[in-house]
């Protein structure tokens, strides 16, 4: 027993108990006097050990599985606190959602800007600043991105990067509203002046017309009057002080310009500016304006200050100009639109995370319980009196990502809680608990474009007004595959594998891009066209250059396949062209999926004038084909017939050179023969010569040609086959030559010499029915 008992009785342990052991022990204790009596009675002492109590948190697990397109998943199921039977007055609890690490702070949706205010319900006419770089819109290209095409695509500008934004991008005036919205993440980095946005003086003055830039951890907005007969001060810069500006998180910024009003809006909660200041309007001047992303464009004389580092890029007559005045962080959807403000609703919907933490308590629980959740539903605060309440609204905390294809990766979660007891001094301490949501990888959708990728057409239907339809027959599909686990026996079949199901799902499209392969557009002679008025019922928008087309914004694979269907190639000076080429590609979420190459080759059918060939027309009338005019699809080649009386100069020259060829041909095989035959008759005369003449032939050998006979015996059906290609005349002459020969051979046959040869022709005769002559 590990219990020692000294002389006045106390009873202690030698060591360390543990419930896991023994959960009892029983001690029975014996009273002596000083003569040693013993005591009348023993006692029974029982030492029970309770089980060790932490409290805390139990019964969660630190790592919960999501996979996308599930709706949401309880995130603690089977979670309860334990307080050790301690007395509780009440309970807090905070459940934190960490997601800063994601794109712009969560997970949203990778449209365009552009897109995504037509999502929210914003006005049309926003221009996006910052795009995706593609052939219409490359003034990004050089930038650098941060993060990947499975969250926002970002742009990161280090201090020396700027972009100058192309005229007819936008136009601003101060006397009418805008709206500029941004994402940044800006950290402290010093007290210099740093640019966002400026518009500025093209050349010769350095008047800085409107402006956003960070100086410190101040917002600034600079807005200089346009000129104006009253000279009066009014309101030019306003100032704002916020934590946000260098805390290095992603925020979201809104500005409402109206005029001598100007709201902001950072994360969607209105901010008041600490100071306003005022200028003069701008002096008169007629000088063009250059707008500039992540920097300023101004004129210098040789003066610099810190901020001026840039090197040279241009020179004027009165001083150099170049940037200054370089930003220095991450910028994301900036976007300007002039002619309405943003209503506080849009501002909502641009900056909500498409994941965030959800609780739907059931009515029959929950009671007494107090819930409150941030606005971008990452943090849940939950607080009551009544343990069990509390435990079961804490089992209904969800997880939920509305987006088709979520970004993967980890979301940590955390519990922090705060317990208040009866009696402070016993009150518990409950550690913090930390888990993580491990969104699974979704399964990525599958762009493919189908249709006909070669046809030809008649030089006249690419003059016409209407042009040739590039993409008659384009259809879009995506599909995606999944794996399928065996049913039934081979369920508990090791050996059977799971099978591979490729399936057809529905989802958008934010841009279709059309390229020509080759040369650029030439606009004097050709182009690409599209009914703008079918368009716009869509809300497609449409951006076109010599390198072709875009179509951008959020709709349907069926409306992208109605509108590229509209899509006509143009070509008014057709002479010396053959064929063009032009390549598709659609992506989703700003590229994050992006379709096959979709290629199409258009071949040019140059026609013969009626008219002017009307007597060639007549002459060969197999070339022509009036009566038929649809297309007829020809081993991938989808061939129409352009016009009447159409004439294909290439197919005449070939059949021309082989009726000459065969022409020839019969001809040279006629003297041919005739020659043949000729030299047959001279040697048939030779042998009957020889014959007559003694030989001594003991020691020769002879070798007997076995045609030779059958040579001799159609000679005369060959000579009357000649005959109906020849003269009448010579076949006659011919004729009697060959009958002369045969009666002066049979004559022959008594003599001793002349049966050997016929003996030995006869022998090596074979059958002749299969010969062909």
């Amino acid at each position: 027993m590990p219990f020692t008992v000294d002389k006045d009785g106390y009873i202690k342990n030698t060591e360390k108990l543990n419930y896991g052991k023994e959960h009892q022990y029983k001690l029975t204790v014996t009273a002596y006097d000083c003569g040693k009596r013993r005591a009348a009675e023993d006692v029974l002492v029982k030492i029970s050990i309770k089980p060790t109590c932490t409290p805390g948190w139990q019964g969660w697990n630190n790592r919960i599985e999501y996979e996308p397109g599930t709706g949401a998943l309880s995130v603690f199921p089977n979670i309860h606190l334990e307080t050790c039977d301690e007395p509780i007055a009440s309970v807090q609890a905070m459940v934190e959602l960490e997601t800063s690490h994601i794109g712009k702070g969560c997970d949203r949706d990778t449209y365009s800007e552009k897109s995504l205010h037509r999502l929210c319900g914003a006005a049309a006419g926003t221009a996006e600043l910052l795009p995706a770089p593609s052939s219409t819109l490359n003034w990004t290209v050089g930038l650098p991105t941060d993060n990947g095409h499975d969250s926002d695509q970002v742009f990161e500008f280090n201090g020396t990067q700027a972009v100058r934004i192309p005229d007819g991008i936008v136009s601003v005036s101060s006397k009418e509203p805008f709206t500029i919205s941004v994402w940044m993440r800006h950290g402290p980095f010093g007290r210099k002046k740093e640019t966002i946005l400026c518009s500025s003086d093209k050349t010769e003055m350095n008047r800085h017309h409107y402006s956003l830039y960070v100086h410190g951890c101040r917002l600034i907005f600079l807005l200089r009057q346009d000129p104006s007969e009253e000279k009066k001060y009014k309101p030019a810069e306003f100032h704002w002080k916020l934590n946000q500006v260098c805390d290095e998180e992603w925020h979201h910024y809104v500005l409402n310009v109206e005029f001598p009003s100007v709201t902001l809006y950072v994360d969607g909660a209105a901010q008041e500016p600490f100071s306003v200041t005022e200028d003069y309007p701008l002096h008169p001047a007629q000088i063009e304006t250059q707008l500039v992303v992540g920097a300023c464009w101004q004129e210098f004389s040789g003066v610099e200050n810190d901020n001026e580092t840039e090197p040279v890029t241009m020179a004027s007559a009165g001083g150099d100009l170049r940037m200054t005045q370089f930003f220095r962080g991450n910028l994301a959807g900036l976007t300007l639109r002039s002619g309405k403000l943003a209503d506080k609703k849009v501002i909502d919907c641009l900056y909500t995370c498409k994941e965030g933490l959800d609780l739907q308590v059931p009515e029959d629980s929950g009671r007494g319980v107090q819930i409150q959740a941030s606005p971008s539903q990452s943090v849940l605060t939950l607080e009551g009196d009544d343990l069990g309440e509390l435990d079961k609204a804490m089992q209904h905390v969800s997880y939920l990502n509305s987006r088709q294809f979520p970004t993967p990766g980890i979301r940590r979660l955390k519990i922090t809680s705060s317990v208040k007891c009866f009696n402070e001094a016993t009150c518990i301490s409950v550690p913090p608990v930390d888990g993580y949501v491990m969104v699974l990888q979704p399964e990525e959708p599958k762009i493919s474009l189908s249709g006909i990728h070669h046809f030809a057409r008649a030089a006249s239907e690419f003059e016409s007004s209407e042009g040739v339809s590039l993409f008659p027959e384009l259809r879009i599909i995506s599909t995606i595959t999944r794996e399928v686990e065996p049913e039934g026996d081979g369920a508990e079949d090791p050996t059977v594998q799971e099978s591979l199901v490729s399936e057809e799902i529905v989802h958008d499209l934010d841009t279709c891009e059309v390229t020509v392969e080759g040369e650029e557009l030439n606009p004097e002679q050709e182009s690409l066209e599209v009914d703008m008025a079918r368009l716009q019922q869509k809300g497609i928008e449409v951006s076109s250059s010599e390198l072709g087309v875009t179509f951008t914004g959020v709709d349907t694979m069926v409306s992208y396949e109605e509108v590229l269907h509209l899509l006509r190639y143009r070509n008014w000076h057709t002479r010396s062209l053959l064929d063009r080429k032009f390549k598709l590609i659609c992506s989703e979420l700003n590229g994050r999926y992006t379709s096959n190459e979709f290629k199409v080759e258009v071949n040019v059918i140059h026609t013969a004038n009626p008219v002017e060939h009307a007597n060639h027309m007549a002459a060969q009338p197999q070339f022509v084909h009036p009566e038929h005019r649809s297309f007829v699809d020809l081993s991938g080649h989808n061939l129409a017939n352009p016009h009447p009386f159409a004439v294909v100069p290439s197919t005449a020259t070939v059949v021309i050179v082989v009726c000459v060829s065969f022409l020839v041909f019969m001809i040279i095989l006629g003297v041919f023969r005739i020659r043949a035959a000729h030299q047959r008759t001279m040697r048939d005369q030779d042998t009957g010569k020889e014959n007559e003449m003694d030989w001594d032939d003991s020691a020769l050998t002879i070798t007997v040609n076995p045609m030779e006979t059958y040579e001799d015996q159609h000679s005369s059906e060959e000579e009357e086959e000649e005959e109906e290609e020849e003269d009448s005349e010579d076949g006659e002459e011919d004729d009697d030559i060959t009958s002369a020969e045969s009666e002066s051979s049979e004559e022959e046959e008594g003599e001793q010499g002349g049966r050997q040869d016929v003996a030995r022709q006869q022998q090596l005769e074979w059958d002749d029915s299969t010969l062909s002559y």
